[in-house]
């Protein structure tokens, strides 16, 4: 029990959404309103059912000391309702947290700082909140002020600050008070690149100091290389909780939509003499086997592509199948056939050629992948914009 920083146990949060605006009237008003309290009853139990929604529902998991646990999911899956009830900022509705030890908070932007206070006074107050000393916060002053990048303005009103500059201070106090754990939420997406990086770092090594981190994220690459384990909420609840790869597999399986991962070729900009036509185009996770609708960086992908012998003539005759990605100016990023690896192909019957691809080299972004096919080094069939790619970022 005692390597435990966080335990959560059946956890759950539920809101009433749609019901009627808390209102101060006089007395009258309270007697009419008594008077109308039984129908209003019969009502709200007939619209009950419309009127709470759970953003966590049955959530358990552990964190032991010095873990670094990544929580993903899709917007509204309950991942900042979680980072608030772990911060005390909100109670459960159904279960516990127990939080063993010192916790710093980075959740939304500016939460934590009084607006009328200057950067130096929000300090000392985050400090004191934390319950340290104001020698242990003197200790650290100076480190906080230059990584956070704010000496010019150390004595302005934080509500004067540009929203880069608040949560340069927020990571900042938060990382540097030594806290045993460190909780962050999404919000390095509202620093520059550079800022972003340097952040990291420094979660890097808080993890190295042994404490614990609960990161938040949708940036693939950051939770795969901070993070040893990570967490899958899906409508409040958790689908998943193992490596960081397994879950990020399963994130991208459950941000497709149904049926997603597959694309039937209809489209009518394609050229060739048509001997070769591809029908379909579906890709899938090289390791489980899982269709996808996104592919992330560095990732295993196999490509499979559909095609039916218009002509009879092709049978036995060698076969050139190629697949591209075009950015969405239709510059060619990468390119792939199967005469260029080394491995010959002959017309046989309908079927469909698969494309391995072990490493994924695009980076982030949407490409749109071509493919095309030769007959005896003549272009049967060749699809513009056969279908859209979106690529996340990944490890890589």
């Amino acid at each position: 029990m005692s390597e435990i920083a966080i335990r959560v146990e059946d956890l759950g949060k539920r809101y009433r959404i749609g019901g009627p605006k808390e209102s101060y009237g006089m007395l009258r008003d309270s007697l009419v309103s008594l008077t109308k309290m039984p129908l209003r009853a019969v009502q709200r139990g007939r619209a009950s059912g419309h009127r709470e929604f759970w953003a966590l529902r049955d959530v358990s998991f552990d964190v032991k000391r010095g873990e670094v646990l990544g929580v993903i999911g899709r917007n509204g899956a309950g991942k900042s309702t979680l980072l608030k009830i772990l911060s005390r900022i909100t109670e459960p509705t159904t279960g516990y947290a127990e939080i063993r030890g010192r916790v710093g908070s980075l959740l939304e932007v500016g939460t934590g700082f009084h607006p009328e206070l200057t950067g130096r006074e929000n300090i000392y107050l985050n400090g004191a909140i934390l319950g340290m000393k104001k020698t242990e916060i003197d200790r650290a002053f100076d480190e906080i002020v230059e990584f956070a990048e704010i000496e010019k303005f150390l004595d302005t009103p934080v509500k004067r600050y540009s929203s880069g500059m608040y949560m340069r201070l927020a990571f900042s106090i938060a990382a540097h008070l030594e806290p045993e754990i460190l909780i962050v939420d999404e919000v390095l997406a509202v620093g520059d690149a550079a800022f972003q990086k340097k952040c990291l770092g420094k979660m890097g090594d808080v993890a190295k100091e042994g404490r614990t981190v609960l990161f938040v994220s949708h940036n693939m690459a950051a939770v795969e290389s901070l993070c040893r384990r990570a967490v899958v909420l899906s409508a409040g609840n958790v689908v998943c909780d193992q490596s960081p790869s397994t879950a990020i597999a399963r994130y991208l399986a459950l941000s497709q939509s149904p049926g997603s991962g597959q694309a039937e070729i209809t489209t009518d900009r394609r050229d060739g003499t048509g001997r070769i036509r591809f029908h379909s185009l579906a890709f899938f996770d090289g390791s489980t086997g899982e269709r996808l609708q996104q592919i992330r960086t560095g990732q295993t992908i196999r490509f499979r592509l559909g095609y039916r012998v218009a002509d009879p003539s092709c049978m036995g005759k060698p076969l050139k199948v190629g697949l591209g990605f075009q950015d969405e100016f239709d510059h060619l990023k990468f390119a792939v056939n199967n005469e260029a690896v080394g491995f010959p192909l002959v017309i046989s019957e309908d079927g469909y050629v698969e494309v391995v691809i072990p490493r994924f080299p695009l980076s982030s972004g949407l490409y749109y992948c071509y493919i095309y096919s030769e007959v005896s080094g003549t272009k049967a069939d060749f699809v513009h914009r056969a279908a859209p790619v979106d690529v996340v970022r990944g490890d890589y």
